[in-house]
């Protein structure tokens, strides 16, 4: 099964802009996983198994590193989704 996860990622500190990066920049590097930036969140689109898994051992790290708020919608209804582009 396809999903997508939409994912805001706020660090809870000044200087904000380098753990964002730094988060972007690590699940970027996950094979088979689409990943679309945007000004307010990130999309990320694979198979279930895969976004999941992408997503329980990149956000620990950064949570155990910065104080931090993530909001993650996840959905298997979408168009990348039902066309199975991954």
């Amino acid at each position: 099964m396809e999903v997508s996860a939409e994912i805001s990622y706020y660090p809870l500190q000044g200087d904000y802009n380098t753990p964002v990066s730094e988060f972007i920049d690590k699940i970027s590097k996950k094979r088979g996983i689409i990943v679309e930036t945007g000004l307010m969140s990130t999309l990320v689109t694979g198979t279930y198994e895969d976004v999941m898994l992408l997503l329980s051992q990149t956000i620990k790290p950064f949570m155990v590193s910065y104080p931090s708020v993530f909001s993650i919608k996840i959905a298997n209804a979408c168009k990348a989704c039902q066309n199975g582009n991954t």
